[in-house]
C-alpha cells in the first residue's frame, strides 16, 4: 500500500472514530484535549463535533492553518510528553491523540509515556481515541465503528474504578 493510500485510510479511521465518539458514546463532563494540532483539520473537526466544549490542544509549534488556530488560553506549546503533565487529574471528557510517526522507534519512546499521560488526563469514564495502541490498565478498549479496520485506530474508555 503507498503512503499516501495508508494516509487516506488512517484520516479515514479518525474521522470515522471520532464521529462515532460524538454520535454514539456518552461522555463524561469536561474538556476535549487534542495532543497534536498539526494543519488543524482535526482541531476543525472536533469543534464542529463538541461546540459546545472547550478544546484545549497542545503542540511543539504552531504549524495550523490561520482558521484552525485555538483562541488563547487553549494552545499549549512545548513538548507534549512536557506541557501534558499539569493537565492530570483535570477529568477530560475525551482525549484525542494522532502524534504517532509510523516510524517504530519514535513510536516506541511515544507509548513509553502517552498511555500513563492519557488516562491521567480523563476523567473516569472519559473516552480516549488513539492512532497509537495505548496499553495500561486504567483504560478499557471499545469497539470500533464496523467502517475502521482493527489496528488502524484505537478507542478506550477510562475505568472507574
Amino acid at each position: 500500500m503507498s503512503r499516501l493510500d495508508s494516509f487516506i485510510r488512517r484520516m479515514t479511521a479518525q474521522r470515522d472514530v471520532l464521529n462515532h465518539v460524538a454520535g454514539r458514546l456518552e461522555l463524561a463532563p469536561g474538556d476535549v484535549f487534542e495532543l497534536g494540532l498539526g494543519n488543524g483539520r482535526t482541531y476543525s473537526h472536533l469543534q464542529a463535533l463538541f461546540p459546545d466544549r472547550r478544546i484545549q490542544v497542545f503542540d511543539r509549534a504552531l504549524a495550523a492553518h490561520p482558521d484552525s488556530v485555538p483562541p488563547e488560553g487553549d494552545l499549549v506549546l512545548g513538548e507534549i510528553r512536557q506541557t501534558t503533565l499539569r493537565f492530570e487529574g483535570t477529568g477530560g471528557a475525551l482525549v484525542h491523540a494522532d502524534i504517532g510517526t509510523g516510524i517504530d522507534g519514535a513510536d516506541s519512546e511515544t507509548l513509553a509515556w502517552l498511555p500513563a499521560r492519557i488516562a491521567a488526563i480523563l476523567a473516569p469514564g472519559g473516552v480516549a481515541a488513539s492512532g497509537l495502541l495505548l496499553d495500561h490498565p486504567a483504560l478499557q478498549p471499545l469497539p470500533l465503528p464496523a467502517t475502521v479496520d482493527e489496528g488502524r485506530y484505537f478507542l478506550y474508555r477510562r475505568r472507574t474504578a
